[in-house]
């Protein structure tokens, strides 16, 4: 691989975090839930979508990113937050519902914002696009090589959202990349019965864009074309569309049945679990060894702990607070 070591140490680092701490979040969240699913129970009420299986789409991105980028992500966000730098502890303590969270507590998982680094995300299907386009078009008015990422799920690109926003950053020439992960389904409904054609990166060319599609749920191959996109955009050359082929390990969110995906195909998933495959071939090419897999694991599984433990001990928000930050705030005050 003719990549730098340390971003693919980096790389795998990062993917371990993820991974533990969709693991842990996914273990905290369904304790008190069950046996009957009871959604508004436990520490943290509410819906879950986690992105387990989906790390390479995030970490590759994260070696060629600067200071000022903007980011937006969606409904499943955990992944694309960690690596783009949000503070784990804030990002945990938001997830609970905590005061000292990124929101104040009062955003949740599917709603993170963060000033540094610049991230959005939002539970509206395809709203980070729009975002992304207008953050590139600040970067240009500033004079700056900073960029602007969108990820979205594959069900978003039939949104008007998706194609009014290529339209826009390619007629203007901005510095966004547009980043579709396909997971297969949009929410239960496959992709085959939701899109005309097998590849969203075809549409690229409708708006006289660059469009690639990675096959492999691999950080390298995402690597590669990242780092391709991203710098055709900071020199001034224009939007990109990239598609990944990658997979959702768990339900669209947790307490799904996903009775919709065959037990053959979550097999299949989890035997190619990117990973394990990501291991696997640092190992084998020499860049880790076992002592080194075993040592990131505990660092990476000792901070996602501290971050856990962080926000369980933050306060709650003050119910008197419940109209700050927000906008019924200044229809009181109308």
């Amino acid at each position: 691989m003719d990549i730098p070591r340390e971003h693919l140490v980096d790389m795998y680092q990062t993917m371990v975090k993820i991974r533990r701490v969709e693991e842990r979040i996914r273990e905290i969240y369904l304790n008190d839930k069950l046996p009957a699913f009871d959604i508004a129970a436990g520490l943290i009420p509410g819906e879950m979508h986690l992105a387990a299986g989906q790390e390479p789409v995030a970490v590759g991105m994260r070696p060629h990113l600067k200071k000022g980028d903007a980011i937006t992500a969606t409904h499943r966000p955990h992944h694309v937050a960690i690596a783009q730098g949000v503070d784990l502890q804030r990002m945990a303590a938001e997830i609970f519902g905590r005061d000292t969270g990124l929101g104040h507590g009062k955003g949740g998982h599917m709603h993170l914002f963060s000033v540094e680094p610049n991230f959005g995300c939002s539970g509206i299907i395809g709203e980070g696009m729009p975002v992304a386009v207008g953050a590139a078009m600040a970067f240009r008015h500033q004079a700056t090589d900073n960029v602007a990422l969108s990820f979205f799920g594959e069900g978003a690109a039939n949104q008007g959202s998706f194609h009014e926003s290529l339209n826009l950053a390619s007629l203007w020439n901005l510095p966004v990349v547009f980043v579709c992960e396909d997971n297969a389904y949009a929410i239960s409904v496959p992709k085959t019965a939701s899109t005309c054609i097998p590849d969203n990166s075809d549409r690229a060319a409708a708006y006289g864009i660059p469009g690639v599609r990675v096959e492999s749920n691999d950080p390298v191959a995402v690597y590669e074309v990242m780092g391709e996109a991203i710098a055709r955009a900071r020199r001034g050359e224009g939007p990109s569309l990239i598609e990944i082929k990658t997979d959702r390990l768990w339900g669209h969110f947790e307490g799904d049945a996903d009775a919709y995906r065959t037990e053959e195909f979550k097999a299949e998933m989890l035997k190619n679990d990117p990973l394990t495959a990501f291991a696997q071939r640092l190992t084998e090419e020499g860049i880790l060894n076992e002592s080194d897999i075993a040592s990131i694991q505990q660092a990476m599984y000792d901070e996602v702990e501290q971050a856990l433990q962080f926000a369980q001990d933050s306060p709650y928000p003050d119910p008197q607070a419940a109209l700050e930050h927000v906008f019924a705030e200044r229809m009181v005050k109308l």
